[in-house]
């Protein structure tokens, strides 16, 4: 089944670090309302109901929990959503009540993605964050309370200044409140960013890779010691059963339709995506026109890129009976001796069932899939 994802392209304040589409005048939030129903009815889409719903953002926790409720109400009319489906909404400490959680759980939201990103005060203003140490523990307390089938947070390190003993005071201090997903990114300096203009002109200097790539083992050995699974690069479920599904559908490519400015679409055969301009979404869609700005269909070699980016970001890695099922051909065929270099380099691991990387091989994902996609050229 496929996966619906919602863009809420409406913050508070801008983060330092963030280069997702944004604006942080909400006014507009009741036209952008209309438009998300009204693009649901000229979308073509014929891949089933849905069994993940995701709200991402921006901050989607700025919509009224009734908001919420209709969109849903809405997508389950037109589209279908399974009685059982995975409904995520993000939402930011700085933005919540305990009522509005409650109130989010209500309108049938079962799980909940905190972006806590750190419970120190001093990191979460160089990122530029709206809410406090002492906000995040009391959401932290609120979404524990409120009823969700799953409670995740997200959180950021590798930020300057962070120490090996300060990042996991953050992870002891979180896991106290008993979530059972995080997501744990590296930060990434985007040059359009405040962060990155910050940086150009030398207002702080970057950790050191390999800093970084020590704070990314600690963590999935720390985290592991915890009772959690590292299933991918980034992310952390108490068991496979609270790993994110929405997410999984994107790794696994399976079908999913998004909605709002900004979102992209995937189906087998290639993708689309949205203007990322609110007004000319609004217009576009205001007038019965599709809002996409482009879309392509993948060739052959495109999709196999897809598989090695994706298959590889998860610690199960590439299926090798699934690789051989959609390309007619051996993976070991293909990068057999590019795949017998990294192993050799302790960079990649292999079974009779899938080819995977090292906890290793994934602080290097991005340079081992390039050197296995020369061999596509």
């Amino acid at each position: 089944m496929g996966g619906l994802y919602i863009h809420v392209p409406f913050c508070r304040k801008k983060c330092r670090y963030c280069d997702f589409y944004s604006v942080t005048d909400d006014s507009a939030i009741p036209a952008y309302i209309q438009a998300l129903k009204r693009e649901m009815q000229i979308r073509d889409w014929d891949a089933g109901p849905f069994d993940t719903v995701f709200f991402g953002g921006g901050t989607p926790s700025v919509l009224p929990p009734g908001r919420v409720a209709e969109i849903l109400e809405r997508a389950s009319l037109i589209f279908g959503i399974a009685p059982d489906a995975e409904v995520t909404l993000e939402a930011n400490p700085g933005t919540v009540s305990q009522n509005d959680l409650e109130a989010f759980q209500q309108a049938g939201v079962n799980r909940i993605s905190l972006g806590v990103q750190s419970l120190d005060d001093q990191t979460l203003q160089f990122l530029g964050r709206i809410h406090s140490a002492f906000e995040a523990r009391l959401a932290l307390d609120w979404a524990m309370e409120a009823g969700f089938d799953s409670v995740g947070c997200d959180l950021i390190y590798g930020v300057p200044g962070q120490t090996r003993e300060s990042w996991t005071k953050d992870l002891e201090d979180v896991l106290a409140y008993g979530p059972d997903h995080l997501s744990c990114y590296i930060l990434t300096i985007e040059e359009s960013t405040p962060l990155g203009r910050a940086l150009e002109r030398g207002e702080f200097s970057p950790m050191d890779e390999g800093r970084v790539g020590e704070l990314f083992l600690h963590t999935s050995d720390f985290l592991e010691s915890k009772g959690f699974l590292h299933y991918e690069i980034s992310n952390f479920s108490r068991g496979r059963e609270k790993a994110c599904r929405h997410n999984l559908h994107y790794w696994n490519h399976a079908p999913y339709l998004g909605l709002g400015p900004a979102a992209h679409s995937f189906l087998e055969i290639g993708r689309q995506w949205n203007v990322s301009d609110l007004e000319i979404y609004l217009a576009m869609v205001n007038a019965g026109r599709m809002p996409m700005e482009e879309s392509e269909i993948l060739t052959e070699e495109q999709h196999m890129l897809e598989w090695l980016y994706t298959g590889l970001r998860q610690a199960k890695g590439i299926d090798a009976g699934a690789f051989f099922q959609r390309f007619d051909r051996e993976f070991l065929d293909i990068f057999g001796p590019d795949w017998k270099r990294l192993q050799d380099e302790g960079l990649a691991r292999e079974s009779s069932q899938s080819f995977a990387l090292t906890k290793k091989g994934m602080l290097f994902s991005d340079g081992v899939c390039q050197l296995l996609a020369n061999r596509l050229e």
